[in-house]
This record gives structure tokens, sequence and C-alpha cells, in this order.
């Protein structure tokens, strides 16, 4: 794993235990690496002490994968970080470079709650 100023990349390599009854990968198994991707390049970005969450995630599944597929390399990337919201990317590539996924991502940024001033 590699993380960067808004960036993290990891490889994953899946296997057939993560089949679904037609023989591939099912698809909610890419999302994972896709949204760990995506939420490690925004935490890259915000404060020590500052967490995050996933608000919602779309995922486009452009190929089939098998778990013979080998090692996939993934990419998140942080789009825009704001005070409350954050914006993020990531793609999924098997060994060939081919493109098997693509995520975008609204993060939300967990600060500390402040404690009420005695009145």
């Amino acid at each position: 794993m590699s993380v960067g100023d808004g960036e993290a990349r990891f490889s994953w390599t899946p296997d057939e235990s993560a089949y679904n009854p037609i023989g591939m990968v099912h698809g909610g198994l890419l999302c994972t690496p896709l949204d760990f991707a995506a939420g490690a390049a925004v935490h890259t970005r915000l404060p020590t002490g500052v967490g995050f969450t996933s608000i919602e995630i779309k995922v486009s599944y452009l190929k089939a994968l098998r778990a013979d597929s080998g090692d996939i390399d993934v990419h998140g990337r942080a789009l825009q970080i704001g005070r409350r919201i954050a914006f993020a990317e990531a793609h999924a590539r098997n060994p060939a470079g081919e493109l098997i996924g693509h995520a975008t991502t609204s993060i939300a940024v967990i600060r500390a709650r402040q404690r009420p001033r005695a009145r």
C-alpha cells in the first residue's frame, strides 16, 4: 500500500471464496476495496483527530472479475474536501491495466464535537 497527498494505492487479489452463483467475484467485494481506497485518499488530507465515513458510493463495473484475474491495482484519489463533505473516486485495474471498476463517493467529514459552554 502507498499513500500520499490525496491518494492511496494498493493491490488486492480476489479468490474463489468471493464468487457469486455465476462464477464471478461478487460486485460488492470489488466495491469494498474501491470504497477503502477513496476513503483512505480523503483521510490523507484530514487533520489529526478528524474522521470520515462513506455517505454513498456509486460503482460502475466494466469487466468481469474472476479469481484467476491476478492482482488488482486499486487507486483512490480525493477530489474535493470541504468542512463537512468530501468527494473522491477510485479505479480498479487488472494486471493488463484494463479498467474493471470505477467508483465515485461522497464522504462525511467527522470532526470532534465541542462541549457546550457552561452558563
